[in-house]
Formats: structure tokens, sequence, C-alpha cells
């Protein structure tokens, strides 16, 4: 991407006080190219350009993010100059990117031990140093126990049922007007209200809007440059947090002081007031937290159900075969009745769909850790403090693990995966707490889209969206819906 096509916030940020950063930049650029033309190896025998000093190759990452290629172009290219093993330098520390089963294995076995969680500043300052993301080790213990409660089977079974009425009633209301809509941003809707009301029954249209404004603005600072200059994604995005806790804070006196006390997550934490320390979370740890899992789990999972309508009408014969399995489970239910967690259960190849979708998609591209001393890793030397990210879209493209990687097949998860070859969620301690309720709203999803409905799809455009931490479509993939005549219609 050229430097006159960057967007106003880095304009901003270079020309406010920062002008040795635009000599850094030309400098670092420079030298990224001189060194890009041959394969460098420092002492631990790792390929790749550091470039300079803190700086390094930062404004070529930032600038992928920027393009319609998304961020991973940035590490793709260098692939193809050192390598699948290659390190360079992003807003001053050193990374690896480890592209290997057995290296995700040798990372995710030992998370805690000689691992912990490694996010750019941006990043980590978004969510919150109380984040299950950033917490050490002896605080992560203890925020993931009590943060359980809401994806345990029984809450999951309850958030199922509210997401399937509310998905139903919007598809019908889509489908009667007739018009195109964007599954992206419809999905990004449904997710967050869903989330906003079980964790805190929030209802309210107005409130809503405000709290998903401000989760997006956070959400758009999460790889930005780290300087608070107005006018930037990062400065917007801290001061749409400051925005967020003092209304979560609101929240939680108004629990405290009334006599309304919806059961929900946000609850569930108040009502451990009087338990130990051990046995509760902090005001900030509760706001921190909420942050997180409305971030996490609304961005990944509605980019996700996006790209499974794209990737369902790109393979007519796959949609075909799940519609098919979708209403048999339909027509073995009375009319109008709500999903169960049994009837997703008995939902086999949507399942498969599910994990096809996500090892395509790679919502989720690579999962960054923090080396706690030297270690090495298949012969590597890795630094302590070095930044070393689990490749997940390297893995899950790797044709000697999945044979036509690029092609979408649900039928090859009829076979068992090996062990670290399907990370779309990570692994160990640190496993993604929102697995199984992703999952679900996927299945959801997929069952009312396909027993309901034909799709057209009325933008083809494959760019992807600039600036987003995970890859999304540009177009966020319009479809016009026509409703499926069938008995329950």
């Amino acid at each position: 991407m050229m430097l006159s096509d960057m967007s106003v916030e880095y304009l901003v940020l270079l020309l406010g006080n920062y002008h040795y950063i635009l000599l850094a930049s030309v400098l670092a650029l420079g030298v990224t190219v001189i060194l890009s033309k041959g394969t460098k190896r420092g002492k631990s025998g790792i390929p790749g350009s550091l470039g300079i000093p803190f700086l390094g190759e930062t404004l070529s990452f930032l600038s992928a993010n920027n393009s319609n290629k998304g961020c991973y172009e940035f590490v793709r290219l260098r692939r193809s100059w050192y390598g699948k093993w290659f390190k360079t330098r992003i807003f001053g520390k050193i990374h690896v990117y480890v592209p290997s089963v057995d290296g995700a294995k040798t990372i995710f076995a030992n998370d805690f031990a000689l691992f912990n969680k490694g996010y750019v500043k941006s990043m980590a300052d978004a969510v919150g140093k109380n984040s299950l993301l950033c917490v050490p080790h002896e605080s992560h213990r203890r925020i993931r126990r009590l943060l359980s409660e809401p994806f345990s089977m029984n809450s999951l079974s309850k958030f199922v049922q509210k997401i399937d009425c509310m998905l139903s009633k919007r598809l019908e209301k889509l489908e009667r007007d007739g018009q195109s809509f964007v599954v992206l941003d419809f999905n990004m809707k449904m997710t967050f209200d869903a989330m906003c009301d079980m964790f805190m029954s929030v209802t309210d249209a107005s409130l809503l809007e405000q709290i998903e404004r401000d989760c997006t603005a956070v959400s758009d600072a999460m790889l930005s440059f780290p300087v608070m200059t107005p006018g930037t994604r990062y400065y917007k995005g801290i001061k749409a947090r400051c925005r967020l806790m003092e209304t979560f804070k609101g929240m939680i006196a108004c629990r405290r002081t009334g006599s309304r006390h919806p059961e929900d997550f946000l609850q569930s934490m108040l009502q451990r007031d009087q338990y130990p320390d051990n046995e509760k979370l902090s005001d900030e740890e509760i706001m921190d937290n909420l942050l997180t899992l409305i971030i996490a789990g609304q961005t990944t999972t509605a980019a996700a159900m996006m790209w499974s309508v794209k990737f369902l009408d790109e393979h007519q014969g796959v949609q075909d075969r799940l519609r098919e399995e979708q209403l048999s489970i339909l027509r073995n239910k009375p009319n109008g009745a709500l999903l169960t967690l049994e009837d997703l259960n008995n939902m086999s190849y949507a399942s498969k769909v599910v994990k096809e979708t996500l090892r395509m998609s790679n919502v989720l591209l690579w999962f960054p850790r923090v080396a706690l001393d030297n270690c090495t890793i298949e012969g590597f030397e890795i630094k302590k403090g070095w930044h070393v990210n689990v490749d997940a879209t390297c893995i899950h493209q790797d044709p000697e693990i999945y044979k036509d990687p690029m092609l979408f097949n649900p039928s090859r998860f009829d076979e068992m995966q090996k062990p670290y070859s399907y990370i779309p969620f990570g692994s160990g301690p640190r496993t993604c707490l929102g697995i199984n309720m992703a999952k679900l709203t996927m299945l959801v999803f997929l069952h009312r889209l396909t027993t309901g409905y034909m799709w057209t799809v009325d933008d083809l455009d494959p760019h992807l969206e600039g600036k987003a931490h995970i890859p999304r479509l540009r177009s966020g993939c319009p479809i016009t819906l026509t409703a499926l005549k069938n008995e329950h219609n």
C-alpha cells in the first residue's frame, strides 16, 4: 500500500509532532526492501528482518492491515521471502511466526510454564489489564473459573432459545421486506443484542446503540498505533473504552442499590460481593471482562457466519446436503418450536460445515504468546521476551495436513484430525472460553437460514475490509432472501 493511500489516522499521527516517525518510516521501508532480497539469519537461526530499532516493520504491518488484502498479507509476503519460519519486529517487539503442528503443540502445551499471552499494546489497552486475555497466570485461573457460568450447558441452553427466537423473527422480516441486506452487519447486530441480553439484560434500543457504538470503536483500535493523538483509531478507542467503563459502573451501582435484580451474568458476579477474594471478581475485573466477552464473541462469530454464507453460496452441493439434514430435523419438531441443545447435537453435517468454515476463514489468524525464558522450538532458538505467534492460518492451509486446503469440503472432518492441526479456538488452558457459544450460534444460524430460505449473493467482491483485526469481506456479503416453501412455512 502506498503512503499516499494510508488512512487519515496515520497522516494525523505523522504530522502531529511525530516528524521523526516519518523519517524512520522511510528508512524502515528501505531497509525492508533491501533485506527482503536475501534470507537473513541471526544467531537464532530464524530468517527475517527486524528493521530499525523499535519501529521495525510496524508500518508495513499496519499498511497491510489497512489494505483490502488484510494483515495476513504481511505474513504471507514474508513467507515468500524467507520460508515458513521467519521473525520480524512489530511495535517494538520481536515476533516469530510458528507455522507447524509441532510448534503449536510445544507452545500450547507449555502455556504459563514457558509462555504467556502476548498482545500488541493497542490490543491490551483496548480490553484492559484485568481482561482474561491479558492477566498473568496467578489471576487467569481464578478469573476463567468465575467467568465460566455463562458458558455452562444450562446457560447455553437458554441462550440457544433466545437467539433462535430473535434470529427467526429478524430473518422473516428481512424476507418480507424483499431487500438486500449485509450478512456481516446483520449478524454483528444479532450476536451483540443476544450477548448484551444474556450478560447484562440490556434490551433498550438506545442503550444498546450506545454500547455497540463504543464497542465498535474499541474493536477498531485493537490493531492501531498506540499513541493518544486526537483523530486516530487508538485515541477514539480508548475514549470509547472510558465511556463503556462509566456505563458499566452505572449498571453495577444500580444493581447494588436498586430492587431489580435480573438473573444474568452480571448479577451472578455481584452476588459474590461477600465471598472471599479468590471466589469473586473485583468491579474492574467484571467490567474489563464484560467488554472482552462482548467484543470477542461478537466480531469473531459474526465474521464466521458471514464466511459460511459465502462458502455455501459457492458450493451448491454442500448447501443442498446441509439443507436436507436441517429439514429432516425441522420436520421432527412441532410447528413453530424453538431449537434445543438436543437438536443441535443431532446436526452432524452442519457441525462439519461449521468446522470447515472456521478452518477456511481463520477469523483468528494466529495466537500470540510471549516466551518467559530462553527456549527452543523445533531447533530454533527463542529468546526470553520474544513473541511467538502460533500461525493457525498457515497450519489450516498446509497441504501436508489438509488435502486441497483451499477447497471448502466439510466431509474432510469425517476423519479424526491430528492433535493441534485444527486450532480455530486455540488449545490448552487458554482455549477460547466461548468456543461452545460460538459453535451453537453458528448452528442455529445455519439451521434457520437453510430451512427457511434460498438466497443470492448480491456482491461477489472478494476483497477484505481494511483496518479489521479479523478477516472480513469488504462488502460484508450482501444477500437477498427467498422463502423456501415447506410444511413449516
